[in-house]
């Protein structure tokens, strides 16, 4: 109804000219920022990359790791990244190369955090891995080992070993012959449990001191004395490591209800610990065993998800650490506050000027300045000042002086002379520092912090990806509990002592190569920051010439294009106007006369112009002109002839002027006709009441913006005609709606509001359907929401001019916005009751109205509505099932009595069957406008199943000379679509959804077809193997050659895909839930099968050396009864093919995504006893593997690669992809033409499936 009344569209102004803030550029194209006043780097997280940048930054500050193992290795040992580029062939060690390179960086690049990009592209991580989130425990591991195999046959092939190896011995004691057995363990971490546990003390004492006792019933079998004895079982550390890793066993699983959770309880650990009393050998000296801690990784969340970061000791002391007393600075802010206090209770200019002055941005908007105050003196405006002073606004206006507005005045500040300098003590010394250039320390003299002694070494350190801040030691204690707590300990023994050199260098042991590469890059880092800083001054202006405007209709326009009126200027924002005026001089050599210069502003209007420049002296930052501000250079006094007024109290404003609209005026469905007109906001009422109604009538102003309703609308009375526009409320969009003498009839005006409204009036829309060529095609009829249908069909046959008669053989029904006649409206209803909404189409059709007892019904045959087209009916809604099939059968040209009626899914397909065909279509809750399928089949009696059987056809009947690269191997990518043609029997099975003809290159052969064999009816209490036999008398099964049931198999078919295989051939049929809608797949079988109900079927395929393509699949028969493992899988896997099991990879197949999921295991150390954990079975997240899961088999003897993907797969993700990128297109276009925009979102927490961690390593062996 507004049109286009609220969208500013300012046709003289370029789109990029009427933005008034600081321009939006890519992050990428600034420089990172610099350090922070600790001097120390942080880490860019890519999206969920925080556990491995807790895990770098614990490496890189340790000393011994970073100086002495990793940057000693040489590009002679590594090779360079320049070799990897220029020579594939080349074994370069990316790994440790970009590790070194990362550290570099983290040591010496001046940023604030650095990239990890690099790194984790050397991973082999290209699948957004990054952005998944994985256990920093499990990482450490895996990272250890990536570097050992990187670095094998290099100096540094025992770094991980060297550093963090230890041993640990588990011993046997016989209590009766004395004997020793032991067998010792590396480990590169501690693993310690949390649960019931207090601290870490405790459970190393758990499981290093307290013995474990062989007695009574639990004997132990001695291999000296061949018997049960009693006997002691303990375990030691016999070697430590000079750095003892020691991960928290948080993660726990609760078997009640069946789901992780994360152990918070209190754990404390030592910040130095004694592990002497833990360890084999005792005699050394108590030092040797003494170790300190340096490093702990946080977590802070869930079992399912949560953020690493970490604290540590800052060893060699390469950070700036420093602490500001919190106490001291709140105790002396309360003294200073209430000092001022006593000192400027009566007057507020001096407490406004200290705070504007303080104030980094020149200025604030004033209701923040207010916000301020109340902060400051603890006590608001209005209560303290308001009575003697005003308003805060008032009050800063009547301070010109002292006192700057913005030019929009929403903004104040202080005016350049009347900066304040910083704050005094006594002393004369500055409480407030300026601030610090990026190379200048943070602790400067004149900074009120307490720094710690330095001597003391405890310099602590929170990384927290890219920010890095300074802690307290006892911070510490903080992550012994809570959802926020320490998950893994770094410990480092206390006789590694660190050179002088090494205190506060950051380049100790740095190669030569990566000091030189650092000091390139800060070079251009510095260069590009000078650009940049240039640049983020830069204020693009736009000069508006006065030769080019005109004024009319109470704003300026341009009179000629927008590229003639308006001229460009880029400025520094640090010079003066006296500097701006000269640019503009200079640039407009022609111009004659005085010039001055005017912030001008784009209203709806037109342009306007506010106050004038002055100050040469002043910044134009200082006066507050913005980038992309709008200037207007003119004479001061008129343009193109004419006197300009400006200023606020002079803007324009356009006001929406709506009038009751007469018969057929307005548009469809409209109440209103409008128009726009420009009053100045200094405009009295009075005038406008003259300018809008000379002839006299009523004012009313919507309070509610675009919301016409009665309720909202109020009559300007006769004392409000000396107000101004402005005044009253009047901006721009706003609406009035003039009232004539006629008008007024309409309506009912008490109290100054319209309480009765012509909204109950709609306009309806009637098209005729029963027209020929030379009658009118449509019509508006009035109409209330109360008013009649049989009413509206006598106005509009009237309208049209038609023939009365055609009153009793005609009915009106809604049209749909596809053009569709939908279900015929009963003519005794109300427009209210047929839910018609204001302008709604309505058709006039042939055919009597259905009664309020009668149904209008649709029906198709067959749910193909391509091949039969969508049909009508009306039937008593007391009429059976049985009664309206017969009539659609009559109507449709059907006979036979083997048809069902079924309901339309959501999908367009049939559904549900009417079963009840004596039922009436009421108590079936069957509705007018429903739409019902005539289907082929008699409905199958109480009791039975009817059956459609798929029967399995040899590949030995398919032709020859088929692709093998494209062959599908395995019974599930056979039927990823199930298309049944028309003219054949034969079903052909493609790739969703994506159905190719067999001629085309897509066409996919497999090793079998499948046959639709016809369908059976059999009692629910009938068993498997009466369904079997039934199914081998069908004429598509009867080629076949099966001796016995034994030798089929039966699968059911769930969403055109198998489902559940179904074992036990004595088991009745109802016991296995299937459905009145199940399908069932026969396969014939080469040997009878007992299928057992702890036996799982998978289909295995070895991969062809060489070829993304595999061999024909085999059954596989795998007994799940003991275990459903990745190990127990493995080995049934190798046994099957003969050959080792560290030999073999394994993956399952997900051909609806075209996916591979490797099989791996992983166990790890949870106890004294050092057993392994339990595995979790197969059967669950994230394989959930099934009957007639594919299985891919890699011979690693033959085929050392880890991709299992074929040819096939990419093609299939592409097209996913294609057709993705098809259906969010189509979504799009379709909410710009409905123009549905739907708030409703479903709360449903979905959680990523797991995906197992890897680094790709290369072979340097």
């Amino acid at each position: 109804m507004f049109g286009d009344l609220f969208e500013e569209d300012f046709s003289f102004i370029s789109n990029n000219h009427c933005g008034k803030g600081k321009k939006s550029k890519p992050r990428d194209s600034e420089p990172p920022a610099p350090r922070d006043f600790t001097n120390l780097s942080g880490i860019k997280n890519q999206g969920g990359t925080c556990y491995l940048n807790s895990l770098l930054q614990t490496l890189l500050f340790t000393p011994e790791f970073r100086g002495n193992a990793l940057f000693s290795l040489g590009p002679e040992e590594l090779g360079t990244l320049d070799d990897s580029s220029r020579k594939p062939d080349t074994k370069v060690r990316i790994i440790p190369l970009q590790l070194q390179r990362l550290f570099a960086q983290l040591l010496l690049l001046d940023q604030q955090a650095a990239s990890t990009t690099d790194l984790t592209e050397s991973f082999g991580w290209n699948s957004n891995e990054e952005m998944r989130q994985h256990d920093v425990q499990e990482l450490n591991r895996i990272l250890f080992s990536a570097l050992e195999t990187s670095l094998v046959g290099t100096s540094g092939h025992d770094l991980i070993n060297r550093l963090y190896h230890g041993i640990v011995v588990n011993q046997i004691v016989c209590k009766e012959c004395k004997n020793i057995s032991e067998r010792q363990e590396d480990f590169l971490d501690l693993t310690v449990a949390v649960k019931g546990i207090a601290g870490l003390e405790e459970a190393l004492w758990n499981m290093y001191v307290e013995e474990e006792y062989f007695e009574d019933e639990n004997l132990y079998r001695c291999g000296a004395c061949d018997k049960l004895v009693e006997a002691s079982k303990s375990a030691k550390l016999r070697k430590l490591p000079p750095f003892l890793t020691i991960s928290l066993l948080r993660f726990n699983f609760d078997f009640e209800k069946c789901e992780r959770y994360k152990e918070t309880s209190c754990y404390t650990f030592p910040i130095q610990i004694n592990l002497k009393p833990f360890c084999e050998q005792t005699e050394r000296d108590d030092s040797e065993y003494m170790y300190e801690l340096f490093s702990v990784i946080v977590h802070k969340g869930g079992c399912y998800g949560g953020h690493y970061h970490v604290y540590i000791r800052d060893v060699d002391e390469l950070g700036n650490w420093q602490l500001q007393e919190e106490e001291d600075r709140l105790i002396e802010d309360k003294a200073l506050r209430d000092t001022e206090n006593a000192k400027e209770v009566e007057n507020p200019l001096a407490v406004l000027k200290g705070i504007l002055s303080e104030e980094e941005s020149k200025q604030i908007p004033v209701d923040q300045l207010g916000q301020k105050l109340l902060e400051k003196k603890g006590v608001s405006w209005n209560k303290k000042y308001r009575k003697q002073y005003g308003a805060l606004r008032k009050y800063l206006q009547n301070h010109p002086q002292i006192f700057q507005f913005s030019p929009d005045e929403n903004k104040v500040g202080l005016k350049e002379k009347h900066k304040l300098p910083f704050k005094a003590d006594s002393q004369g010394q500055d409480l407030q520092s300026p601030p610090q250039k990026n190379d200048v320390q943070w602790n400067s003299e004149k900074n009120p912090t307490r720094l710690r002694d330095s001597s003391s070494g405890c310099h602590w350190f929170d990384l927290n990806d890219s920010k890095v801040q300074p802690i307290k030691e006892k911070d510490i204690e903080k992550q012994f509990q809570g959802k926020e707590s320490a998950y893994m300990l770094f410990y480092r023994k206390s006789q590694l002592k660190r050179p002088p050199e090494a205190r506060g260098n950051p380049r100790y042991q740095i190669p030569e190569h990566l000091l030189n590469e650092m000091n390139a890059a800060n070079t251009e880092l510095q260069k590009k920051r000078a650009e940049c800083d240039s640049a983020n001054h830069r204020i693009d202006l736009h000069l508006h010439l006065s030769s080019c405007y005109k004024f009319h209709n109470g704003a300026l326009h341009p009179s000629l294009t927008w590229k003639e009126s308006v001229v460009d200027l880029t400025i520094d924002r640090r010079k003066t106007l006296g500097d701006l005026r000269l640019s503009v001089f200079q640039m407009l050599e022609s111009w004659e006369g005085d010039m001055i210069l005017s912030i001008a502003k784009p209203l709806p209007a037109g342009l306007h112009l506010y106050q004038i420049l002055d100050g040469d002296e002043l910044t134009l930052d200082g006066i507050g002109l913005a980038d992309g501000a709008d200037v207007f250079v003119w004479n001061g006094k008129e343009v193109g002839g004419t006197k300009v007024m400006t200023g606020p109290d002079h803007e324009p404003v356009v006001v929406n002027v709506l009038r009751l609209a007469e018969y057929n005026e307005g548009g469809k469905g409209q109440h209103f006709t409008e128009s726009q007109h420009v009053f100045s906001c200094s405009t009295k009422l009075g005038d406008l009441h003259r300018a809008l109604a000379p002839s006299g009538g009523i004012i009313l102003k919507n309070g509610s913006g675009p919301d016409k309703e009665a309720k909202n609308w109020q009559v300007f009375l006769e004392e409000d005609m000396k107000e101004t526009v402005k005044s009253v409320g009047l901006t721009d969009g706003c609406s009035v709606l003039i009232l004539d003498s006629h008008d007024q009839s309409f309506v009912n005006v008490s109290s100054g509001n319209l309480t009765a409204f012509t909204y109950d009036i709609s306009w309806l829309q009637v098209k005729n359907f029963c027209r020929t060529e030379d009658e009118e095609k449509h019509v508006k009829i009035t109409a209330t929401i109360e008013t009649v249908m049989s009413d509206i069909k006598m106005k509009a046959i009237r309208e049209l001019q038609l023939e009365e008669e055609l009153a009793n053989d005609s009915c009106l029904r809604p049209v749909s916005g596809n053009g569709k006649l939908l279900s015929p409206v009963p003519e005794d209803y109300t427009v209210k009751e047929a839910e018609l909404k204001m302008g709604s189409l309505l058709g006039l059709c042939h055919g009597k109205a259905p009664t309020s007892t009668q149904l209008f019904l649709y029906f198709i045959v067959g749910s193909d509505q391509n091949s039969s087209p969508e049909m009508e009916i009306v039937v008593e809604e007391t009429a059976s099932v049985k009664e309206c099939l017969n009539l659609m059968l009559e109507k449709s040209g059907l006979s036979g009595d083997d048809w069902h009626l079924r309901r339309i899914d959501w999908c367009y397909e049939a559904g549900e069957a009417l079963n009840q065909e004596n039922a009436t279509l009421k108590e079936l809750n069957v509705c007018r406008g429903d739409t019902l399928v005539i289907t082929e089949g008699k409905l199958p009696p109480k009791g039975f199943l009817k059956i459609p059987i798929w029967w399995f056809k040899s590949s030995s009947h398919m032709k020859h000379g088929q692709n093998a690269q494209d062959q599908v191997n395995g019974m599930t990518c056979k039927m990823d679509a199930l298309q049944v043609h028309v003219d054949s029997s034969v079903v052909s099975f493609f790739l969703p959804p994506f159905p190719p003809s067999k001629d085309s290159p897509e066409y996919i052969h497999t090793d079998m077809d499948l046959c639709y064999a016809g369908s059976i009816e059999i009692a629910g209490e009938a068993s498997l193997e009466d369904l079997k036999m039934q199914a081998m008398t069908l004429p598509c099964c009867q080629e076949q050659i099966v001796p016995l049931p034994s030798f089929l198999r039966a699968w059911t078919v769930d969403s055109k895909r198998p489902g559940k295989l179904l074992r036990n051939n004595k088991q009745q049929l109802n016991d296995y839930k299937l459905g009145a809608r199940v399908e069932i797949c026969i396969e014939p079988l080469q040997k009878e099968e007992y299928l057992g109900p702890h036996e799982l079927l998978l289909r295995v395929q070895m991969s062809i050396p060489g070829e993304r393509n595999y061999c024909d699949s085999t059954d596989l028969v795998w007994d799940i009864s003991k275990e459903c493992t990745t190990w127990a899988l493995r080995h049934r896997v190798a046994s099957h093919y003969c050959l080792p099991v560290d030999k073999i990879e394994i993956a399952k197949y997900f051909p609806e995504k075209f996916e591979w999921l490797p099989i791996s295991s992983w166990t790890q150390q949870i106890s004294k006893r050092k057993r392994k954990k339990k595995q979790e079975s197969l059967q669950s997240a994230p394989y959930h593997l099934k009957d007639g899961d594919i299985i891919g088999v890699k011979n690693l003897l033959l085929d050392d690669t880890k991709d299992f993907s074929t040819v096939r797969d990419d093609i299939g993700k592409e097209k996913q992809r294609q057709l993705a990128l098809e259906k969010k297109k189509s979504r799009q276009t379709g909410r710009l033409q409905d123009h549905v925009f739907s708030e409703e979102k479903l709360n449903v927490k979905h959680r990523k499936p797991e995906v197992a961690l890897s680094i790709n390593v290369g072979v340097f062996r």
